[in-house]
């Protein structure tokens, strides 16, 4: 199964409502649902995906493993839990969400996470948050090199160097927060290329993701918003467009740096 390029996020969603955004945005045609333990939702998003009436197999489904549950015993039933909230039998993808300071037992982390893996309840496993050194040590000490690294991605925060590293070792990068909550909608080079595309601000900057070939997991509880997001595929930037958002980049952070995260 291909990963689709375009995912829905599901942070802060909760509850009834937040299963009516989850089956609105199924409804559109997304086909990438990403949650994680530390949301507290994975329930909600497996009902939603039921009451979307969608075959389970036209469904790729992200969740995560939450930072207290690293311990192997921990990992095993959390992740277990999670299948049960989520009424699947399998997830396509479960990441460790934070690589966090120890690396003995993120190291040994990822060891536990390849059970998943071999017996067939994550079709893939990978990683969320981390740097490139992170990633040299899980691959150095078991061989097994990460599906994805799901990673904060938006245009005052490129990336490049940790995205190209990636991509030599055939790791796919996800962007979470790719509009950077907003905060570039107003930047005048992305409104200036917006209006000459005829389209939006958010548009153009998921656009610049897709076109850097990375996978995009942006999230919105407004139907209008969320359609928005979808209509990406039909049109491109120019390379002078590509190049000015890249420019835009000063290493400003919305999360947390992974090198500090240590909970």
């Amino acid at each position: 199964m291909r990963i689709p390029q375009l995912g829905f996020g599901t942070w802060r969603l909760f509850g009834d409502e937040g299963c009516d955004v989850v089956v609105e945005a199924l409804d559109v045609g997304y086909r990438h649902i990403d949650t994680a333990q530390m949301y507290g939702n994975e329930e909600m998003v497996g009902k939603a995906i039921s009451l979307s009436g969608i075959p389970r197999e036209e469904i790729w489904i992200t969740t995560k493993l939450d930072n207290p549950n690293h311990a192997p015993v921990s990992a095993r039933d959390s992740f277990a839990r999670s299948l049960d909230a989520l009424g699947v039998d399998h997830v396509d993808l479960f990441l460790m969400h934070w690589p966090l300071r120890d690396e003995a037992g993120f190291v040994r982390t990822w060891e536990t996470m390849q059970e998943f893996s071999s017996d067939g309840r994550a079709t893939h496993i990978g990683v969320s948050n981390f740097h490139a050194h992170h990633l040299e040590a899980i691959i150095e000490a078991t061989g097994v090199t990460p599906f994805a690294n799901q990673i904060e991605v938006h245009p005052y925060l490129v990336q490049k160097e940790l995205i190209d590293f990636c991509h030599s070792k055939r790791i796919l990068v996800e962007a979470w927060s790719p509009l950077g909550r907003g905060r570039a909608f107003a930047e005048p080079v992305i409104v200036t290329i917006a209006e000459q595309l005829g389209r939006t601000p958010a548009q153009v900057v998921l656009r610049w993701q897709l076109q850097r070939g990375l996978v995009v997991i942006p999230k919105s509880a407004n139907r209008e918003r969320i359609i928005e997001n979808s209509q990406i595929f039909d049109f491109e930037l120019t390379d002078d467009q590509m190049t000015a958002i890249t420019s835009l980049h000063n290493g400003e952070r919305i999360g947390p740096d992974p090198d500090e995260r240590d909970q």
